[in-house]
């Protein structure tokens, strides 16, 4: 059986924790586990995988190899347990690996109250899901802006988080510290809450906390949400506008539109090659959901971005892609303003802003959705290019603009009907 061992933080100045890892190939799936010992990793040894300087005389040396004694223990035990339950004709699995490491270990008295290096290892576990569930990196990087905000109420409210300590009187000073000192919406506390406890799960699944309370928290309440959408028009006037000027914003619009007039997801659209165009059609694996396959058929905008880039589209990050289509809605002068209504606890706060703040990557595929919607194009086909599996879901992306809600009314209420 394959292992090894790997620093937490391998380019930090500072001592990092000493993972083990093993490769279960039946399960598809990596076991990681927190060895307890730190080093730095300027004294660590990247292909041997262990501490380095582990044969002088020094004091340092002589950790070393202390350091080295212990890891020994985990593979060690590790081919132990390999070697018993070969000899019964059983599998050894990752869930019983853990079990009995935890064990043999004793891990789950040891690190009860080491709540955020539990946190890494669970972040760690994430990242090197192949079973093919593994989820996507804008997940990853939500649940560790999840530990960022953990990490900022444990600091405000002084006390260490524990996990066999995490009961309603947490919860409520979470939720509390949320609304009072972070001004959470509704919809970011929601979905905080419910990133918690998918991590709370885990470390109740695999052993590391006993404690069930969480299971007992209800998620509040989400809030409609108001967010914007484009016309087919608008998308003409942003595809039409001169940014030659600007090859960068140029590039971000054209991606931008690409996702208009596609309903993809920029995760999908931004790894499209050519070899992925069949048929005329676009045929690609939809990044959140492996198990669908999306066959989108070309239309003008989407081949004429295509062709400009030689079908290799231009990759951006989904943060600067957010701020460089502002300021080109900025630049085509897309400026009316549009009201934001947000509920912070108990409280409704609006404001005013103007309508090129309110534009992020994910508006195409709103924009997509409303306007296919609009065409009186069947949701069931709609849905077909989107790979939405809910109904529920999929409605909540169309956005009636003012103007033809203004058209229904009128036309509706009409004295010469």
């Amino acid at each position: 059986m394959r292992y090894s061992f790997h620093l937490k933080c391998p380019k930090q100045d500072r001592p990092t924790l000493i993972y083990f890892s093993a490769f279960f190939k039946q399960e598809n799936k990596r076991f990681i586990y927190s060895t307890g010992e730190s080093i730095l990793p300027s004294e660590w040894d990247f292909n041997l995988r262990q501490p380095n300087d582990v044969t002088g005389r020094s004091a340092k040396a002589q950790n070393h190899r202390s350091i080295k004694m212990q890891l020994d223990r985990y593979s060690n035990y590790l081919l132990e347990l390999a070697s018993r339950y070969k000899q019964i004709g059983e599998l050894l699995d990752i869930e019983t690996t853990r079990s009995q490491f935890n064990t043999h270990f004793k891990r789950v008295k040891q690190q009860s109250n080491k709540f955020f290096e539990i946190y890494e290892v669970f972040l760690e576990s994430k990242r090197n899901d192949f079973s093919g569930n593994a989820i996507a990196p804008s997940t990853i990087q939500r649940y560790k802006c999840n530990q960022k905000l953990l990490e900022e109420f444990q600091a405000h409210n002084k006390k260490s988080i524990n996990l066999s300590k995490i009961n309603t009187e947490f919860y409520n000073d979470f939720i509390s510290y949320c609304i009072k000192e972070k001004e959470h919406s509704a919809n970011t506390l929601r979905r905080n809450v419910g990133l918690f406890k998918a991590f709370m799960n885990w470390a109740l699944e695999n052993e590391y906390t006993y404690n069930s309370e969480f299971r007992k928290f209800k998620k509040p309440s989400p809030q409609p949400t108001e967010e914007v959408a484009l016309t087919l028009e608008e998308v003409k006037i942003i595809f039409e506008h001169d940014l030659s000027r600007k090859p960068s914003l140029e590039r971000v619009r054209d991606l931008f539109v690409f996702g208009c007039s596609t309903g993809m997801r920029i995760s999908n659209y931004s790894k499209v090659k050519k070899s992925d165009i069949i048929d005329g059609h676009i045929q690609v694996v939809d990044y959140k959901n492996k198990n669908k396959v999306l066959k989108i058929p070309l239309n003008d905008f989407s081949k004429i971005i295509l062709e400009r880039y030689d079908y290799n589209l231009p990759k951006i990050s989904n943060q600067k892609f957010n701020k460089y289509i502002k300021e080109v809605f900025i630049a085509a002068k897309f400026n009316r303003k549009v009201k934001r209504t947000i509920r912070v606890g108990n409280v409704i706060k609006e404001s005013i802003v103007e309508f090129n703040q309110r534009i992020t990557s994910h508006t195409a595929r709103r924009s997509f959705i409303t306007i296919m919607k609009n065409k009186k194009i069947p949701d069931k086909v709609i849905m077909e290019f989107t790979g939405h599996r809910s109904l529920e879901v999929f409605n909540k992306y169309y956005k009636p603009n003012e103007n033809e809600k203004k058209d229904f009314m009128t036309n509706v209420w009409s004295l010469n009907e």
